[in-house]
């Protein structure tokens, strides 16, 4: 067996991300982009999910942490500024909540069966220093 670099390699089976060609993915809205039907995207991959992650708009800061660390692009911004989670395939980590700054957490895990407004009816009050 001969061994070739890696511009060498023949291809052998791929899974394209985009039914068609795209220039600049990252300049297109994730609902706008023409997916393969092999791509993860089209697909629900939270259906195991236990615990959910809540967000809370009224106590966000639109920081960008949740969704600079999320494993799995699944918090949905646009401008600079949380508007929701994507639920089809956020895997339930924790990792949002675990990077948020504000006093309360602008996210919270509640089980996967609640409702998001019981569970925003639930929201802790913010602590004073101290407590």
């Amino acid at each position: 067996m001969q061994k070739v670099g890696w511009d060498e390699v023949s291809a052998g089976t791929i899974l394209d991300s985009f039914s068609q060609e795209v220039d600049n993915s990252a300049l297109v809205r994730p609902e706008d982009r023409p997916y393969a039907d092999t791509n993860s995207y089209t697909a629900s991959v939270a259906d195991w999910r236990v615990l959910k992650p809540v967000y809370n708009r009224d106590i966000c800061i639109d920081c960008q942490n949740c969704w600079v660390f999320c494993p799995d692009t699944s918090i949905i911004s646009r401008d600079k500024k949380m508007i929701g989670i994507d639920y089809d395939h956020c895997k339930g980590c924790g990792v949002c909540v675990e990077v948020c700054p504000t006093n309360p957490k602008s996210l919270l895990m509640f089980a996967e069966q609640d409702d998001n407004e019981e569970a925003l009816s639930q929201w802790p009050e913010k602590k004073k220093k101290g407590e």
